[in-house]
């Protein structure tokens, strides 16, 4: 179906944060040191880890970020990512399924996205966990009236209660309030500042890799690979492959993962079989489609799917291929 051809996916992987075992108390920066300038950031390294979850997040980061978890499933290729990705465009023509990439020719951190500012683009994604798109606007748009559009500092300090109210309307309002303050507090002990700027610097020798940047984001609580890969994805301009309900249960629909996979299994599988440049794409087309279908959110729904017909026409093909090899 497709007629072009698509570049390799895969880049080698630095490695270059030490394992959970190697780090040592010395590792954590001094806030009252405090940081002179992007190159103090991107020399810190991941603090002590005090939580086992944080441990399995930085093993699995680790394990799976050059090999899939599933090394010998060859699903998608880069053609059956195309030809959903086509189909899916078609489908969708209102969803913009490409975007513009930062410029490398400065020394700016300048990320690309609506939201430059990297916390915020992070709190925001937290904030969209199991929720709406208008739910979770609402929650942010009214954290920053309670407290000011990034005045971290004070969500921070506020009382627990404060951001709870500010964010309720955007479903487990407890849980989200003390997942970010306790990331605010976090980044303020590690980088001696309310700023995780340096993870979007383009200056030579400062540009940190997907993986280093993975690795410092899934290292705070409560921050899983999926919120990780969004922050790259749509505030960093990574090729990042977020894995969500809809994209994860439409990649189940269409073979791309084995049957038993989990969600961030299949993610680690996809961001390393997906080409690059479908990505964001993909992301964006998968996530409105599973949205909107109706006929792909049950097995007996007897509405039109795309990719459901997509599927029953491979079918369709193997069987007359199989014939035709027949004696």
């Amino acid at each position: 179906m497709a007629s072009r051809t698509l570049r390799s996916t895969k880049r080698p992987r630095s490695n270059s944060i030490p394992s959970p075992a190697q780090v040592t108390s010395s590792h954590i920066p001094k806030p009252e040191a405090g940081l002179s300038s992007l190159a103090s950031h991107k020399e810190v390294s991941i603090p002590t880890l005090d939580s086992p979850n944080k441990a399995k997040k930085l093993k699995l980061q680790t394990s799976f970020g050059a090999q899939s978890p599933f090394p010998n499933f060859g699903h998608p290729t880069p053609d059956e990512a195309l030809e959903v990705f086509n189909l899916l465009q078609k489908a969708h023509p209102g969803k913009t399924a490409t975007r513009k990439h930062p410029s490398h020719s400065n020394n700016a951190a300048k990320p690309c996205a609506s939201v430059p500012n990297v916390i915020e683009s992070l709190i925001s994604t937290i904030l969209s966990q199991n929720t709406s798109a208008k739910n979770s606007s609402g929650a942010k748009a009214s954290l920053d009236r309670a407290f000011g559009r990034n005045n971290f500092a004070a969500i921070a300090s506020a009382p627990r209660d404060d951001v709870i109210e500010a964010i309720r309307s955007g479903g487990l309002a407890n849980k989200k309030a003390a997942t970010i303050q306790n990331i605010l507090h976090s980044i303020k002990e590690r980088h001696g500042d309310y700023s995780l700027q340096h993870l979007a610097s383009e200056a030579d020798g400062l540009r940190m890799s997907d993986d280093e940047i993975m690795k410092e984001l899934i290292s705070y609580d409560g921050v899983g690979p999926k919120t990780a890969s969004c922050v790259l994805l749509f505030c960093l301009c990574r090729d990042s492959f977020a894995v969500d309900t809809h994209v994860f249960r439409l990649s189940k629909l269409l073979g791309w993962v084995p049957p038993k996979a989990d969600r961030v299994l299949t993610q680690a599988h996809l961001d390393l079989r997906i080409p690059d440049e479908l990505k964001y794409g993909l992301h964006v087309l998968m996530i409105q489609h599973g949205r909107v279908c109706k006929g792909c959110k049950k097995t007996d729904s007897t509405a039109d799917c795309i990719l459901r017909s997509y599927l029953a026409e491979k079918k369709a093909d193997t069987r007359d291929d199989s014939r035709e090899v027949q004696p």
